[in-house]
């Protein structure tokens, strides 16, 4: 009867908590992932071309097809460089079209994103300071244009 009572009630201890949990999976391993980052990287390539053959419509259709993609591989936690360089490259090209429609202030906010990513990036390389450099330039000229437009 003790013998019973006490199998009853260790029957109802909660189960023991495993010493070690298994690691969290890392989206960016997955098959998915890497697709998606070679997806923007050929969307950016398009809307390149496209944008320096001043076909703006395309390359404006090309940007707005990208952000979807660049939304989804910042989306995870730390991502890969290979991933924030392609977001980045989408912004870039993103604020070259909003500069030729001469809507500076929103461009500049487009540049900005990209000065935080590389001003916080670590490791720093020298491809991350020379994005860094061009975020600067560009948020730069962003202020000369907006400069200019204001009446003296």
């Amino acid at each position: 009867m003790v013998a019973a009572l006490l199998v009853w009630v260790l029957g109802c201890a909660p189960a023991p908590i495993p010493d070690r949990l298994p690691p969290p999976l890392d989206p960016t391993k997955e098959g998915w992932y890497g697709q998606t980052v070679s997806e923007l990287q050929a969307v950016n390539r398009e809307a390149g071309v496209a944008l320096s053959r001043k076909d703006v419509k395309k390359a404006g259709a090309l940007v707005a097809q990208g952000q979807p993609l660049a939304n989804r591989v910042l989306a995870v936690p730390r991502p890969p460089l290979a991933a924030m360089e392609a977001a980045a490259d989408l912004d870039e090209l993103y604020g070259r079209l909003l500069l030729g429609r001469r809507e500076f202030g929103f461009a500049r906010q487009v540049y900005q994103k990209n000065l935080a990513r590389w001003k916080h990036w670590q490791p720093r390389t020298e491809e991350t300071e020379r994005r860094l450099r061009e975020a600067r330039e560009a948020i730069a000229e962003c202020d000369r244009r907006i400069g200019a437009q204001r009446p003296q």
